[in-house]
């Protein structure tokens, strides 16, 4: 198949750091490529990939001076839609970006949904795009909007190239980790009173983002002058290795419905098991009391700490490697771009009623199987 990848901008393909979305794609890419599909990488320049590179920005936004990050997605959009007879599909990870394009597009086009879906402000938006071809990232992810009526095509969990980055360590460093953004919605202010509390040393590894500094300085740093707890800053795949590989456990509190959360399999691939909440996608991943324990409360995370070095690492390892690897993701994908190239061969008309709670009451969702919905008023002013 002739398939195209769209990815964000923000970061290089693969990315250095941080970059989960990036990560994926990059991985998404290179095992399609291997598999012999021919395929066109949508991606800032100084991305690296056995795809074909069209390079949208000279350089990844997040290393640019860039005023506007929107318009250089909206060029890709527009990039995708010039090019778009020479696929035979077009994957996005824009979000909803590429549904602007409308009928433009000329090969059917699949939206992977990377982020949360809870915000009030996305409701009219997705109603008012039912027919959207939409690939889940977790079961839980699509909740918030179940009682519309979207085009699911699948829900794939992410795979990387795990048995290659992570080896299985001893976990005999004597601490546990916790590894992430420095943001309230992951917690780590929760991850070290846990830790404290059950008197084992913790280290910190993650970026801090402009936006969560102040949360930083006054939530975490005050934390950090307990002797048993370290901050080694911003990780990269070298460094998450080796800290994961000597952690008794990672410690992951989610103060937030994640989506996935990419550390998980990344922990469990070097056998550490993870400690976390029974919320977002975690229940997906975790099996509590096999590959860690989903706990409801910091006094249940610090029994976890107490008892997490029982946990077998090897059956943490190998059940990671088999759940979660790129070979099951890209077959996942590879299902769902055949249904898609086979309705756009044969479309045919489906009418999908907009939900009678949504905003767009009145208005009636004409689509044809495998392309973008036109939006028909049937009498009503919306």
């Amino acid at each position: 198949m002739r398939i195209a990848q769209l990815a964000p901008l923000y970061v290089p393909v693969p990315p250095t750091r941080y970059g989960g979305t990036e990560r994926v794609v990059s991985v998404l890419a290179d095992e399609l490529a291997r598999r012999g599909h021919d395929v066109t990488l949508f991606a800032s320049g100084g991305s690296e990939t056995l795809a074909r590179l069209h390079p949208v920005i000279p350089r990844p936004i997040w290393e640019s001076e860039v005023s506007d990050p929107i318009a250089w997605h909206a060029y890709e959009v527009l990039e995708a839609v010039r090019m778009s007879d020479q696929f035979d599909v077009i994957h996005a990870h824009l979000d909803y970006m590429p549904w602007l394009a409308g009928a433009q597009f000329r090969a059917p086009v699949v939206t992977t949904l990377h982020g949360r879906l809870d915000l009030p402000e996305l409701r009219p938006l997705f109603a008012a795009s039912a027919g959207q071809a939409l690939i889940s990232i977790s079961d839980m992810q699509r909740k918030p909007l179940a009682d519309l009526d979207l085009n699911w095509r699948a829900t794939v969990h992410h795979g990387l190239n795990l048995s290659l980055t992570f080896d299985l360590g001893p976990g005999d460093g004597g601490y546990v980790l916790f590894l992430g953004r420095m943001s309230p919605e992951k917690d780590p202010a929760t991850a070290i009173r846990a830790a404290i509390d059950a008197g084992i040393p913790m280290k910190l590894a993650g970026p801090i983002h402009p936006v969560n500094q102040r949360y930083f300085d006054s939530e975490v740093r005050p934390l950090l002058e307990h002797p048993d707890v370290e901050w080694v800053g911003e990780a990269d795949d070298r460094q998450k290795n080796e800290l994961l590989g000597g952690a008794i456990a990672l410690v992951a509190p989610q103060a937030w419905d994640e989506p996935f959360g990419l550390m998980f399999i990344e922990s469990l691939a070097c056998g550490t098991p993870v400690i976390t909440q029974p919320r977002g996608a975690a229940p997906e991943i975790i099996e509590a009391g096999v590959d860690g324990f989903l706990c409801a409360d910091r006094r249940a995370m610090t029994k976890a700490c107490l008892v997490a070095g029982e946990i077998d690492r090897e059956r943490c390892r190998s059940r990671a490697l088999r759940r979660f690897s790129t070979a099951r993701m890209v077959d996942d994908y590879e299902r769902v771009y055949r249904g898609l190239v086979a309705e756009w061969a044969e479309p045919a008309a489906v009418t999908m009623p907009v939900p009678a709670q949504s905003v767009f009451q009145g208005v009636e969702v004409r689509a044809i199987a495998g392309k973008p919905p036109a939006l028909e008023p049937t009498g009503q002013s919306s």
